[in-house]
């Protein structure tokens, strides 16, 4: 079932029109291209005019749309090969946290990013995008290779915030992701 936000109706309404159009010109034969042009350029007229003039909760709507794209969705689209790397080195493999090496084009790249899942099964498994102090070392880990080998890194930011569980203080989590920041200025 597609997912289709209130300020998105109008979008959707004219596309389902431009469909049914087109099919009727196929079924009758009838050349209506300039109608069909007409309606798709009002089609883009209106997104530019919806997307351009969001209000700041549907700017928050569309940034927790459940069908937009996640980190490894992005990581597989643009790389012809990646390695994922797991584990921080010190207390275990964060699944919130995805990354490893890839390639794009002739270029190799350390790719990092939070990953929330698609259903309440892989959400569950990857902590629904809240990192844990060992994602926040497992980042780190690969910031720190990334400078080692001398390859640019690409990080993908679509968290809710750091797990807030007992779990996460035990583990340090404040002085996981606050030596992560200080890492980072340095790189």
């Amino acid at each position: 079932m597609e997912v289709v936000l209130d300020f998105e109706k109008p979008i959707v309404e004219l596309e389902a029109k431009i469909a049914e159009t087109r099919r009727v010109a196929e079924q009758t034969g009838v050349d209506i291209s300039d109608s069909l042009t007409l309606l798709e350029k009002r089609l883009q007229e209106l997104r530019e005019d919806i997307y351009r003039n969001l209000t700041p909760w549907q700017r928050v709507q569309l940034a927790r749309h459940p069908a937009r794209p996640y980190s490894l969705d992005y990581i597989h689209a643009i790389c012809e090969d990646f390695i994922e790397l797991h584990g921080d080195r010190l207390a275990g493999d964060d699944k919130a946290l995805v990354g490893g090496i890839g390639r794009i084009g002739p270029h190799t790249v350390i790719l990092v990013g939070q990953q929330k899942g698609r259903d309440t099964k892989s959400r569950q498994y990857r902590n629904f995008g809240m990192p844990n102090p060992e994602g926040y070392r497992k980042a780190l880990r690969l910031f720190r290779l990334a400078e080692k080998l001398h390859k640019p890194v690409i990080s993908f930011i679509d968290t809710p915030g750091a797990h807030p569980g007992m779990h996460a203080e035990e583990f340090g989590q404040a002085q996981a992701i606050a030596q992560n920041l200080y890492e980072m200025a340095k790189l």
